[in-house]
């Protein structure tokens, strides 16, 4: 299979015609080999508008959705980005070519030794696998000028919002109690976080950070 034309057409078929055209992103999609990051046995429809599991609890989203939320996050060529819940670390991938930095979050020790050698053999030098807890953060590498989360998620941890910096952003795809999923930018500006919502996607879900439900007699 020829994986370098079919990201090229994921590209003019999925991100670009989803109000995602700017130069540096459309960039980093092209120069980021999806396929290293699925399993083997996925490969051949790596750039399908497909979302693909790559481990338990983790998985690619559609290209569609991931373009938009790095759009939302505004990256800037001298921010240090925290990616939680990074998975098979392709978002950190792609948002190494729009970063100065970007540290991939990640609980198992088997994800982070995977993502460290795909960085390796990819000639990754801006991004680093650190393992920790997902809804801790990463409170000694603060404040981070991005946080971009893998997952659909219902509640945002006071944790995450606490370590951006001044102007700095959380993306992440929040569902609202009627279950909508909306990408969401929240905004530190001083001590107060601002959200604003952009677009509707339903990627795979952190179940760990839903809504804890009232009871009800």
């Amino acid at each position: 299979m020829n994986f370098d034309a079919a990201r090229e057409i994921m590209v003019d078929s999925q991100v670009r015609p989803n109000d995602v055209a700017d130069a540096p992103i459309v960039s980093a999609f092209l120069r980021t080999p999806r396929e290293a990051f699925v399993p083997n046995s996925r490969k051949s429809v790596a750039y399908s508008e497909l979302e693909i599991a790559t481990s338990e609890g983790r998985a690619l989203w559609i290209p569609r959705d991931t373009a938009k939320l790095i759009k939302l996050a505004d990256i800037k060529p001298t921010d240090i980005v925290l990616v939680v819940g990074a998975g098979a670390g392709y978002e950190a991938a792609l948002i190494s070519h729009l970063s100065e930095t970007v540290i991939a979050l990640e609980e198992s020790t088997q994800l982070v030794d995977a993502m460290a050698e795909r960085f390796a053999a990819l000639n990754l030098d801006r991004a680093v696998a650190v393992e920790g807890k997902l809804a801790a953060g990463l409170p000694d590498q603060a404040p981070f000028d991005v946080i971009y989360v893998c997952g659909m998620v219902e509640s945002v941890p006071a944790a995450w919002t606490a370590q951006l910096g001044d102007g700095g952003r959380l993306v992440a795809v929040v569902q609202d109690q009627e279950g909508t999923g909306r990408g969401t930018v929240f905004t530190r500006a001083g001590e107060s976080i601002a959200a604003r919502d952009a677009f509707d996607a339903w990627p795979p879900k952190f179940e760990q950070f839903n809504r804890k439900r009232a009871f009800v007699f």
